[in-house]
């Protein structure tokens, strides 16, 4: 009778919360950034209104800016520090940062914010369109607003996640299946998106107020909900994880 050995399970490192550079610089802005973002929001949202499109449209190079400045001022980029740590096998206690690189320099913060800007305004809008389609956005009419609101939730909701993960597709099959702990990145991101699917509810209410038009209650659910989902992730929920219970 010969012994059969069963084979080593491969342990998968299990990454820990982002945590923000250590910098005066970080811990100042990274409380400004909300502000920054809904006052921005505000004083475009009489036009966003009266028209979506050129509202929208207006209001990406404010958005792009200040997320640039967030990621560049507090968060660490892929090709730079370390952003996760190894727990060990199967949740154990040893930790180990994952990546042994140096904090990066002003150049590679740079390189890294551009690279990820033409990755969340090339990939993410066709997808979040195809999704905000799917849940019941106009197929046929409002395909502008449409592409523009995705747009929007691009840079809001993906943009921080490729500066901080790059394309590591490991770490992307984590975020998609909401498997991170949360922090104020990847918190920020969650309510982005429970923000957009809560503005849809008064869309179709016999309010009859010119704001209710697609995809206005969209986009500021967006915004409101990644401020929420930022402070929560950070302050409130730090390391928790989404647990999906089976019925």
């Amino acid at each position: 009778m010969t012994a059969t050995q069963s084979k080593p399970v491969k342990a998968f490192p299990v990454l820990g919360p982002i945590e923000l550079l250590h910098t005066n610089g970080a811990r100042t802005f990274t409380h400004i950034h909300p502000i920054l973002l809904l006052t921005a929001y505000y004083l475009q949202f009489s036009a966003l209104v009266a028209d979506p499109v050129s509202g929208l449209l207006a209001s990406l190079l404010p958005l792009a800016i200040i997320q640039t400045c967030y990621i560049v001022t507090c968060l660490p980029s892929a090709s730079g520090s370390a952003t996760a740590f190894d727990k060990g096998a199967r949740g154990g206690h040893r930790k180990k940062p994952v990546h042994a690189k140096s904090v990066a320099g002003p150049a590679d913060k740079a390189v890294s914010a551009i690279l990820s800007l033409i990755l969340s305004l090339v990939l993410g809008p066709p997808v979040l369109t195809a999704i905000m389609i799917l849940f019941g956005a106009p197929l046929t009419t409002h395909i502008y607003h449409t592409l523009l609101a995705a747009t929007h939730v691009s840079l809001l909701a993906t943009y921080p996640l490729f500066y901080v993960f790059g394309v590591d597709g490991g770490k992307w099959r984590r975020i998609a299946g909401a498997a991170l702990p949360l922090d104020e990145v990847f918190g920020a991101t969650l309510g982005t998106f429970i923000g957009c699917w809560l503005g849809a509810v008064p869309i179709p209410l016999d309010w009859d107020r010119d704001w209710q038009a697609w995809p206005v209650t969209i986009i500021t659910g967006g915004y409101l909900g990644y401020v929420v989902g930022k402070l929560a992730g950070e302050y409130v929920f730090k390391g928790k994880r989404v647990e999906f219970h089976e019925p």
